[in-house]
């Protein structure tokens, strides 16, 4: 599953992990993640997630 960084403050999603803070389980893909999930570090919406390509590391 490809791991997303928020456009905002550098937080990636990382789907092996999930978001415990926000019971979202582990294995859970960023597309599955409610609607209103917010970023954990600075609150943004989804919108602001770009996905982490290969060439970023």
């Amino acid at each position: 599953m490809k791991k997303w960084r928020c456009t905002a403050c550098g937080y990636v999603y990382d789907p092996a992990v999930g978001d415990p803070e926000a019971d979202i389980p582990p294995g859970t893909a960023f597309e599955k993640l409610p609607d209103d999930w917010v970023c954990p570090v600075c609150g943004v919406g989804k919108d602001m997630f770009e996905e982490v390509t290969d060439e970023d590391g």
